[in-house]
């Protein structure tokens, strides 16, 4: 997903220092040393946050759109590029820690996503999973799911905790930190991020939760076998 690439980069100079903080409490301790990859980069939020604490990270999206413009803010140890987060160009176990922010609900095969993550992390290194997180009840997640494809068509699914859990034990993960943290989201500024029309607004504004929502986002910090 591109959409307003200029609003996009707005909200994550407004998150940059929670997202710095959250990411240093969660993966503590670095030794400055590390290797680490960020999968679905987008501009660069997840890599940008890394990059203080490890010697080098390498972060690859899909986007051309969105690497471009992280390039253009990324500190002197990070590297951007264009690729695909369910097929990574890496050497199995080049990395030390591996992670991806907001990504799993983009792909049609999340599972993909995470089984890269593992295969590109060393034995014992970290994986760090973050995602909004779907509705348990699968009535209410097809309805929440309905209005984020009519706001941006890349949007597949939401997965509920269980399945992102599901999916890192099945790739020999070990989930050692987690959290979920309620995130407020303007409706109108919603739909702006993903450049939805004046012509369809209408339409998605029918199938929103509220003017002013909230949304659950999963923090999940595993360790490879």
């Amino acid at each position: 997903m591109s959409g307003n690439v200029e609003l996009r980069l707005a909200l994550q100079t407004e998150r940059e220092n929670a997202l710095a903080r959250r990411v240093e409490r969660l993966l503590a301790p670095f030794t400055g040393e590390e290797r680490a990859l960020d999968a679905g980069c987008g501009a660069g939020a997840l890599a940008f946050a890394l990059a203080a604490h490890v010697r080098e990270v390498v972060g690859v999206d899909s986007s051309p759109e969105l690497v471009a413009a992280g390039r253009a803010h990324a500190p002197e140890n990070v590297t951007l590029l264009v690729g695909d987060a369910t097929a990574l160009p890496f050497e199995v176990g080049s990395f030390d820690l591996a992670g991806c922010l907001r990504v799993l609900h983009h792909v049609g095969r999340p599972e993909l996503v995470i089984s890269e993550l593992a295969r590109m992390t060393r034995p014992s290194g970290r994986i760090l999973v973050v995602d909004q997180l779907g509705d348990p009840d699968p009535l209410r997640a097809i309805q929440v799911d309905r209005f984020e494809r009519a706001r941006d068509p890349s949007h597949t699914r939401l997965l509920p905790d269980g399945d992102i859990r599901a999916l890192l034990e099945a790739n020999d993960l070990v989930v050692s930190r987690n959290e979920v943290v309620r995130e407020a989201r303007e409706l109108e500024r919603y739909l702006d991020l993903a450049a939805v029309p004046d012509n369809a607004r209408g339409e998605v504004r029918a199938l929103a939760p509220a003017p002013v929502f909230d949304v659950e986002i999963g923090w999940y910090v595993a360790h490879k076998r």
